[in-house]
């Protein structure tokens, strides 16, 4: 007698639905096979109230949640007949996050990720994690609430996503090292004098992947590697001195592990978030997916190099934060925040960046342990309020 199949549609909400991983996610799903393989509980979203509820009617979510407490009666108009329950504000975020589904798709950006992201890892979900700062911010305690729930941790970053697929966990020990690879952005070839002149449109323009202004600008500066760094420690239980940097401008190695007899594993592929979001979604499965296929006859050629710390000095400023663990990460990240704001906004240069969260890192440089998420906010808010200090002191 063949065995029974269970063919049940796997049930996931989907938090940051209308920023670019959200919509690639819901893209993937669709290709899976839409409402017949996945059965969608909950999406949020902030202020695009018209495409939150464009995609809460084409996906058939049973919940859309905005952010913002002001824009409920603005999406419970637009969801009006439509049977679909309206919400707003972060508590109705956090209530979502608690529901029962197979997965969660954490793609909310920055800190205000946090809270519901953690939720639905105390509640047993597999996250699909694509919210850099719940790791490199509360890294200790999310793995605690991990293990409450029982779920399952699946990085949709490509890079960690990579490491995921040739990272043999039945021979943890074997691993020596992981190799994160970096596009180096625009400015790898300029000198100091220029990137100090870098203008933040400059600093926008990514070479090989598209993403929104402040992403950019993250890996424009490498602070989005820095991070990366960070949580990679986090997600493969790693020590700091294990995790390389290298620059690949190409982007078609998406990062390596390296073992103890001398083999280097890397994942390929071409620079398309859907291929790590189908994976994630579909985990242990590979799904087939609508990606480009690398061609390896038209590869001309593969470039590696080491990154200069010089130019890039937030990669230093990772290694610091993983070697003093504990809240410093949290502290990092929330001047990280403030300074690129303040890029931004034409206050600073774009080299001040690093030069605002060093200073920050200097007088606040504690490696508390975080023993709940309030003593997270607090690292946050007062990183937050020195960087803006610097800041303002820089232009007296």
């Amino acid at each position: 007698m063949a065995a029974h199949v269970n063919t049940a549609p796997r049930s996931i909400s989907i938090f940051g639905s209308t920023g670019s991983i959200g919509c690639n996610t819901l893209d993937v799903i669709a290709h899976l096979g839409g409402r017949d393989a996945f059965s969608i509980s909950a999406i949020s979203g902030r202020g695009n109230i018209d495409l939150l509820a464009r995609q809460a009617r084409d996906c058939g979510a049973a919940l859309a949640v905005t952010a913002d407490d002001s824009r409920y009666g603005d999406l419970k108009d637009a969801l009006s007949g439509s049977g679909i329950e309206a919400a707003a504000g972060t508590s109705a975020l956090i209530e979502a996050a608690e529901r029962d589904v197979d997965c969660v798709m954490a793609g909310i950006v920055g800190m205000a990720g946090l809270a519901p992201t953690l939720a639905a890892a105390r509640n047993g979900a597999d996250i699909a994690l694509a919210n850099k700062e719940c790791l490199v911010a509360a890294g200790d305690l999310f793995h605690r609430e991990i293990k409450t729930g029982g779920g399952r941790l699946l990085p949709v970053d490509s890079e960690h996503n990579a490491i995921q697929q040739v990272f043999d966990t039945s021979q943890r020990e074997s691993v020596e090292r992981i190799i994160l690879t970096a596009s180096g952005g625009p400015f790898r070839r300029l000198d100091l004098d220029e990137m100090r002149q870098v203008t933040p449109a400059r600093a926008a323009a990514h070479p090989n992947w598209d993403m929104g202004l402040k992403i950019s600008i993250d890996s424009a500066s490498m602070f989005n590697k820095a991070l990366e760094m960070i949580e990679a420690m986090h997600l493969f239980a790693l020590r700091p001195e294990q995790i390389e940097v290298v620059i690949h401008p190409q982007s078609v190695v998406h990062s390596m592990v390296g073992y103890s007899d001398g083999s280097v594993l890397a994942q390929l592929g071409a620079p398309d978030m859907r291929t790590a979001i189908g994976y994630a979604l579909t985990y242990p499965r590979r799904p087939v997916l609508p990606v480009e296929r690398l061609d390896f006859t038209q590869l001309a050629r593969l470039d590696f190099e080491a990154p200069d710390e010089a130019r890039f000095p937030a990669l230093r400023l990772a290694r610091r934060a993983m070697e003093g663990g504990g809240l410093l990460g949290a502290v990092l990240n929330g001047a990280k925040e403030v300074a690129l704001d303040a890029f931004i906004d034409r206050q600073i240069g774009f080299l001040e960046m690093a030069e605002i969260v060093e200073s920050v890192m200097d007088r606040m440089g504690s490696g508390e342990i975080a023993t709940d998420i309030q003593a997270v906010y607090d690292a946050d808010r007062a990183a937050r309020r020195h960087a803006t200090e610097q800041i303002a002191a820089r232009a007296a």
